[in-house]
């Protein structure tokens, strides 16, 4: 009774401070991608990159940007994860192989930050901060700034510009998430979060085993792990470690931070496109999507033991059920992939509502932009069948959903399916494949099908039970985390170029609402039937067919 309790009120704290806070920095967000005026600062790094900030640029020159800089973004991260054991604070890092540090490099890039290798002993200080950090700020700015220019398509009429890629980013990580992380981070530090370069120390614990301790600039990179949705941990226990998530109030911090740009930026949707009711509905459909989420996991990690505590296997106890099962389905809603309990571990029915948020796509609310931008692609799809059902054109916020719009959506919603599937199919029946999963049967298809699920939707977490660090998982995961990433990006900047170029339609008697409470039971049934109708084979193979027997 007293975890129910602490678990009801740590909720509503968490929906009071995303609403308190997410209301303000929604609508910094939107000044932030409307401002016509440049700061010091990123007048200079624009002079220094050479950009021109007075030029917009179309669908086309906006993605070939988001590629360039990505591209170049794992190149050097690859080349600095493959030589750091010959750099500077090493501190005896083991380093990667070849195709760990590749897999390592995409990972980061793509804003996944799924980890083949254990934190402290594959990268050392200078990677860890220099290269991930880093690449924890800038993926997820190009994230932000891709849902940018699909608003701004949304709200402009007849054009052709959506906006400047590298304008976007610079402003991003300099006005939001900067201040954003160091803010997160100060908080972090008051809370027993570590920040220092001690060298690795060396303790003979009470059982006379000798254990070494790591420090490490940990604080810093929790923040903009946690605020960017990226995962990935400085540790490889991740956020259950006392050094990255000492007590049950960072750990409420470390959930807030993860959640309260993707749920900003239903505002500054509503914001940018005039219609604030718009963010509304958007964040409505989030937030039922979420919270249902995180009731089912609860539910079934409560009724998974007849102990008051309910099912505390693979739990911190310092941190107790309610406050496991929240970050769980929090992380798998937000692509975020941090950890503060083994997934493995989770009932089959909690483990499969984990894997669920994942197929979803990542909408509940979805990592920062790209959960964005996958809501409003639900929102297409669904005045699309809604102007199918009553013979009328679809329209969306007064932009027509014709052939090339829906064809641009629709190719989107079919990608990650076919990388989760695909892979997660020739992975079993591949003997070297199957030889690292840790359980056969059900159990086995659930290691492998959230391993591909993760990847593709960017989320980074793991049912740790699969040993991935071989070249086969190493590579094929990298693969989809690449595509998983860039081609819906590309596809969204393809259907921004299309709406802006339209003009934008009046109102009238015959236009469907889309702000309505009916419209945001149409999204969720949507989203459902799609994802249901897609993975529900898959599921009833796996954590359906392992909770039934």
């Amino acid at each position: 009774m007293g975890d129910t309790v602490s678990g009801l009120l740590t909720l509503g704290v968490l929906v009071s401070l995303l609403v308190g806070v997410g209301l303000p920095l929604g609508s910094w967000i939107a000044a932030t991608l409307t401002d016509t005026r440049h700061w010091r600062i990123e007048r200079a790094i624009h002079r220094f990159v050479g950009v021109d900030t007075s030029a917009e640029q179309g669908w086309r020159s906006y993605a070939t940007s988001v590629v360039a800089f990505s591209v170049a973004g794992i190149a050097v991260l690859f080349a600095l994860i493959v030589a750091q054991t010959s750099l500077p604070l090493a501190q005896g890092t083991a380093g990667m192989h070849w195709h760990t540090a590749l897999n390592t490099a995409v990972s980061f890039v793509t804003n996944t930050n799924w980890q083949s290798y254990a934190g402290e002993l594959g990268a050392g200080p200078l990677v860890q901060t220099v290269g991930l950090t880093v690449q924890n700020f800038v993926s997820a700015a190009v994230g932000i700034a891709v849902a940018g220019a699909l608003m701004r398509a949304l709200a402009r009429s007849e054009g052709t510009s959506i906006g400047n890629f590298w304008v976007d980013l610079t402003r991003v990580v300099v006005r939001v998430l900067l201040p954003g992380a160091f803010i997160g981070a100060v908080l972090l530090l008051l809370g027993g979060v570590i920040q220092n370069l001690r060298a690795p120390m060396t303790i003979t614990s009470i059982d006379g085993v000798d254990q070494v301790i790591r420090g490490g600039l940990v604080a810093s990179q929790e923040a903009i792990k946690e605020l960017g949705t990226n995962g990935g941990g400085y540790f490889n226990a991740n956020s259950a470690h006392p050094f990255e998530n000492p007590t049950p109030l960072t750990n409420l911090l470390e959930v807030f931070l993860l959640l309260v740009i993707p749920f900003a930026l239903t505002r500054t949707f509503g914001i940018l496109v005039g219609d604030r009711r718009q963010g509304w509905a958007l964040a409505a459909f989030a937030g039922v999507l979420w919270l249902g989420s995180v009731t089912l996991a609860t539910w079934a990690e409560v009724s998974a033991s007849s102990a008051p505590t309910g099912s505390m296997e693979g739990k911190e106890v310092r941190l107790g059920l309610w406050s496991s099962t929240i970050f769980a389905a929090s992380t798998t809603g937000t692509s975020t992939g941090a950890v503060n309990s083994m997934h493995e571990s989770y009932s089959p029915l909690g483990g499969g509502v984990l894997l669920g948020n994942m197929l979803l796509g990542e909408i509940s609310p979805g990592g920062v932009g790209s959960g964005l931008y996958g809501i409003v692609i639900v929102a297409v799809l669904s005045v699309f069948v809604a102007g199918l059902m009553v013979g009328r054109t679809p329209e969306y916020l007064g932009k027509t959903i014709g052939r090339p719009e829906i064809t641009a959506a629709a190719l989107y919603t079919l990608l990650m399916p076919v990388l989760v599937l695909g892979f997660t199919g020739a992975s079993l029946v591949l003997d070297g494949a199957t030889g690292q999963m840790s359980a056969s049967g059900p159990h086995g298809l659930s290691e492998v099908l959230y391993a591909y699920a993760s990847a593709a939707n960017n989320n980074g977490s793991a049912f740790a039970g699969l040993s991935a660090d071989i070249p086969w998982f190493n590579l094929t995961l990298a693969l989809c985390m690449l595509l998983g990433r860039f081609l819906p990006m590309l596809l969204v900047l393809r259907l921004a170029g299309l709406l802006v170029e339209q003009r934008k339609r009046p109102e009238t008697a015959g236009t469907m609402p889309t702000h309505t409470p009916l419209f945001v039971g149409l999204l969720l049934g949507i989203a459902l039937i799609l994802a249901g109708l897609t993975f529900f084979p898959a599921l009833a193979l796996g954590p359906l067919a392992e909770a039934l027997a």
